[in-house]
């Protein structure tokens, strides 16, 4: 690359080629810009990506060498299956880290997604399981670690935590994640944790039910509880929102398992759409206290990384695209969140959805340009 003080070429060009040198034709640093610059502007396969830098080709020359022309797309796909992903996820963090700061108490969502295009009935292997953090305030995707099977998404979750920076952040994790190890490396890392509960914690999970339910027999009525209340209405649907968090939990037999468990929390969500209405209970242990606030913040916002998924879905394509081998499905994941973020970080076309902008990329090279230059070149 052209110019050896950009953000791509400070935190993506120390990952190592693991191609046999000899043999090389294509520099490891053009084939991750075009890769990067080819996903944003709507590419969804490898043969999308080779015919979008040919077509290209002098507006690449502007930032790369490209010392033999545009690769194939055979040579993309061999070299996202050997570049060694746990490099590429501990690059992709700290240049989240660079273009995107959080602010205190903000609130880090982590959860997994299974990318079904990466299942392989041949091998008979299971689809391979993208644990993600998002953040909130900004809707970046912060880092991501891939685990074989969603059984393991705790150690997954613990590595992931390993790798992002959240002092003074709200970590919101569902009930996978709800383990006493997780909560410690949590509160280690400078951060305050909520976590759901459901039948996974059979116990704690059921003396936090008991006590909420015999609380509401009495509407609350002698019982130190903060609370507040949330409503939108709109399209024919009423959502009311109710959040409860107590603080006085010294009855609780396991509290001292968790490290820094401060509090209890409960969430009722009561939806009616057409005259049907339904009612969710949802209940959490956090490290949270004097705050209902931040509470009803994180647990609202943890649909965000849901939100993400469709979007990496929908607008991305992600399960739809087959790729199975070696170290290729985590690689293109992390490909597909690096275009998301730049993505989000533009504010060229601030009317534009995520959907227009991809499109825009594709037919104009001088918008392509302005979003790559905020964010990454």
């Amino acid at each position: 690359m052209s110019n050896k003080e950009s953000i791509f070429f400070n935190y993506f060009g120390v990952i190592k080629d693991m191609r046999q040198q000899a043999k090389v034709r294509h520099k490891l640093i053009d084939i991750l810009f075009i890769a990067v610059a080819a996903t944003i502007a709507n590419a969804s396969d490898w043969d999308e990506v080779e015919i979008f830098a040919k077509k290209r080709e002098e507006w690449f020359r502007k930032f790369l060498e490209l010392p033999n022309g545009i690769p194939s797309h055979d040579t993309f796909e061999r070299v996202f299956r050997w570049i060694d992903p746990k490099q590429f996820e501990k690059c992709f963090v700290y240049w989240v880290r660079e273009i995107a700061t959080l602010a205190d108490r903000s609130v880090v969502a982590i959860d997994g997604k299974t990318m079904r295009g990466a299942f392989d009935t041949d091998d008979k292997k299971s689809p391979v399981h993208i644990v993600s953090a998002w953040a909130s305030e900004n809707g970046m995707v912060l880092g991501q670690v891939k685990t074989d099977e969603k059984s393991n998404e705790i150690t997954a979750i613990s590595e992931l935590l390993d790798l992002l920076f959240v002092k003074n952040c709200i970590i919101m994790i569902d009930a996978m994640g709800t383990q006493t190890k997780i909560a410690e490396k949590i509160v280690d890392k400078k951060a305050d944790y909520v976590l759901a509960l459901k039948g996974n914690q059979h116990n704690l999970h059921q003396d936090v039910v008991d006590f909420f339910e015999d609380a509401e027999k009495t509407n609350f009525d002698g019982f130190k509880v903060k609370s507040s209340i949330t409503s939108d209405k709109g399209h024919g649907r009423i959502e009311v929102r109710k959040y409860y968090l107590v603080e006085d939990i010294e009855w609780l037999s396991m509290k001292n398992n968790w490290k820094g468990l401060k509090s209890i929390g409960m969430a009722i969500r009561e939806c009616e759409i057409k005259g049907k209405k339904t009612i969710e209970r949802r209940y959490f242990i956090s490290s949270l206290k004097d705050s209902i606030d931040e509470f009803s913040s994180a647990v609202r916002k943890h649909w965000g990384i849901e939100s993400t998924h469709w979007v990496l879905d929908v607008v991305f394509k992600e399960d739809a695209r087959r790729v199975r081998k070696d170290c290729g499905p985590q690689n293109l994941a992390m490909l597909k969140r690096m275009a998301l973020n730049i993505i989000r970080k533009d504010t060229t076309e601030p009317k534009y959805s995520l959907k227009s902008k991809r499109f825009a990329a594709s037919v104009d090279n001088d918008y392509l340009e302005q979003v790559l230059i905020k964010n990454f070149i």
